[in-house]
C-alpha cells in the first residue's frame, strides 16, 4: 500500500489539523479492521445511511453512541452454549467496535436491525445562522433619503 507524507501542509495551513489528520489517517488506514463489514449511501443532498452486517447480535448486543463528531458502534455477543460439535464455524460473532468521524451538522436520526443489517440514518442539520444568506448591495442614491427622513 502507498503511503504519503502528508507534513508539507502542516507546515503551510493553521487551523486545519483536524483535517490534515483526517487525511493522514485515511491514507494509512489498517486494512485488517475490517469486520464487521458496512456500506456508506448517500441517499439525498442532506441524507445519508450506514448499513452494518451484524449477523448473529440482536439488538440488546448492540451499541450505538454519538459524541460531537463520532459515532461508535460497539458489539458484545453473549456466549452461546455449544449444543453440538461444529465441522466449521464462518459466522463470526465475536465483540467489535466500529468508529466513524462525522463531518460538521451532521445528526443521527435513528437506527434499525433487521435480518442481520443495523441502518443507521444520519442527516445534515447545519443551524440557520450557518446557512448562507444573500446580502443586499446598497448604493449612495438609496441611502440618501433614508438619511434626510431621520433629520426632519
Amino acid at each position: 500500500m502507498r503511503t504519503y507524507d502528508l507534513s508539507p501542509l502542516f507546515r503551510s495551513t493553521v487551523g486545519f489539523d483536524r483535517l490534515t489528520r483526517l487525511l493522514e489517517g485515511a491514507t494509512t488506514s489498517d486494512e485488517a479492521v475490517s469486520y464487521p463489514p458496512y456500506n456508506i449511501e448517500k441517499l439525498g443532498d442532506d441524507a445519508y445511511r450506514i448499513t452494518m452486517a451484524v449477523a448473529g447480535f440482536g439488538p440488546e448486543d448492540l451499541e450505538i453512541t454519538a459524541q460531537q463528531n463520532s459515532l461508535v458502534v460497539t458489539g458484545k455477543a453473549k456466549k452461546e452454549q455449544e449444543t453440538g460439535q461444529f465441522l466449521y464455524r464462518g459466522i463470526a460473532g465475536r465483540a467489535f467496535e466500529r468508529r466513524f468521524q462525522l463531518a460538521d451538522f451532521i445528526k443521527v436520526n435513528g437506527a434499525k436491525l433487521e435480518n442481520g443489517l443495523l441502518h443507521i440514518e444520519l442527516a445534515r442539520e447545519i443551524p440557520e445562522a450557518m446557512k448562507p444568506r444573500a446580502i443586499k448591495i446598497e448604493t449612495s442614491s438609496q441611502r440618501q433619503p433614508a438619511l434626510t427622513q431621520q433629520a426632519a
